[in-house]
């Protein structure tokens, strides 16, 4: 998926913003290991926010996407 993703992101017109949700996104999670993981999308695109949990709590992702509009 690494070149789909990348992919999309140059697709994307500015401003853009990347929010990684979830421990696979942020860090690689249980898959850390693994050659498709790329430990996290952190090595690949920059992270505008961080919504952390396996998996993220609901409540969590409306305060992290609130937090970003200040």
């Amino acid at each position: 998926m690494r070149l789909a993703l990348l992919d999309t992101f140059n697709a994307v017109p500015q401003p853009r913003l990347v929010v990684a949700v979830g421990a696979c996104a942020i860090s690689g999670g249980l898959f850390r290991d693994s050659d498709q993981c790329n430990k996290g999308v952190t090595d690949l695109l920059p992270v505008d926010l961080f919504i952390p949990g396996c998996p993220p709590n609901p409540w969590t992702i409306l305060d992290g996407l609130i937090s970003l509009q200040k």
